[in-house]
């Protein structure tokens, strides 16, 4: 009789263990349907308001999967947990430096006509490509539609962000007649093609370049090139005017004035009367702001002019800008020394 028991209640246990999967399994099924999340209700009312059939945009929403790896990989950005130098070793190997040096040969026309349209440094657009692509090479494996749907609704830090790139993202299928919104690949923030445009750059700042009546960032590198030039000049790069300037400290500087915001704040002359100055002949009322950034057991001091900021509006970070800007150095010096 107590082995009978004993049997009947090890059988209730695991039908009561089947049926709690059975409901786990459904409520994450549920989760996943992103048409169904109470967030994406404003999105639909607000789309199908511009035109969106409300069936279209839930039948594109559940098509959107979850991707746990976006979500961990958010939590770890790289431009908060590594030191200059480590993040500097990533982006300047010599190999990259060759590629680029191989790309700009590759596309010297395009970059030089980009150059004179937009005021942009052929040097400096190689470098972007080079950073974030390698050149085309790398342009990310999760689908747009995947990684917006995931950030926009599982990730409440940058959700409302998010969630607007999503919005962006239907309106540019629309707009370019992209018929399958899954088809389309980018990195784990939804960013696309060689230069890694969100949806809204895209809309605002990729042009057709090659004048083939089409803006194709993601296989056609004319496109791509334009796109990443006029993406600078909209966003204020002054031609011909210098990006970053070394540091000569006649005082000790203070903790409290480096690496307070990318924007600067106080002009050369400001940092000159607080004993911090430049080897470099510049204008003085050149806005300007103080970097300290770690290499190793050292500390390299910059100050960051203008064109450094306009650098920091693709990525939010001084690590990714001045990796930019050095790349595009290295690769502008190994091209004229392969060219000697």
């Amino acid at each position: 009789m107590r082995t009978l028991i004993r049997s009947m209640l090890a059988t209730a246990t695991l039908a009561g263990a089947m049926i709690q999967t059975g409901c786990a399994a459904t409520e994450r099924g549920h989760e996943q349907n992103y048409a169904r999340h109470p967030q994406a209700q404003p999105l639909i009312a607000e789309l199908s308001q511009q035109g969106f059939e409300e069936s279209y945009l839930k039948s594109v929403l559940g098509q959107a999967k979850r991707q746990e790896s976006i979500l961990e990989v958010m939590a770890r950005p790289a431009e908060r947990r590594l030191t200059w130098g480590e993040y500097r070793k990533i982006f300047l190997g010599q190999t990259r430096i060759d590629q680029g040096v191989a790309f700009w040969r590759q596309h010297a026309d395009t970059l030089a006509r980009a150059e004179q349209t937009y005021g942009v440094p052929a040097e400096i657009i190689v470098a972007i490509i080079g950073v974030e692509t390698r050149y085309g090479r790398i342009m990310g494996n999760y689908r747009v539609l995947d990684a917006l749907a995931t950030l926009g609704f599982d990730y409440p830090k940058r959700g409302e962000f998010f969630r607007g790139q999503l919005k962006e993202y239907l309106m540019m299928a629309r707009e370019e007649s992209i018929e399958d919104l899954t088809a389309l690949k980018g990195s784990y923030a939804g960013a696309m093609g060689f230069g890694q445009f969100i949806p809204s750059s895209y809309r605002n700042f990729a042009v057709d370049f090659d004048g083939d009546g089409k803006r194709d960032i993601w296989n056609n590198p004319v496109d791509a090139i334009g796109s990443v030039a006029n993406y600078f000049k909209q966003h204020g790069w002054q031609s011909g005017e210098p990006v970053r300037a070394p540091v000569v400290f006649n005082q000790p500087v203070q903790d409290d004035w480096v690496n307070q915001g990318l924007k600067p704040q106080l002009s050369l002359q400001q940092w000159a009367e607080r004993g911090v100055g430049t080897d470099q002949t510049l204008d003085p009322t050149q806005p300007a702001t103080l970097m300290r950034m770690q290499s190793g057991e050292q500390y390299r001091y910059w100050l960051g002019l203008h064109n450094f900021y306009v650098i920091t509006r693709y990525n939010h970070s001084r690590l990714y800008a001045s990796a930019v800007y050095e790349l595009s150095r290295e690769v502008k010096a190994a091209r004229e020394k392969v060219s000697s």
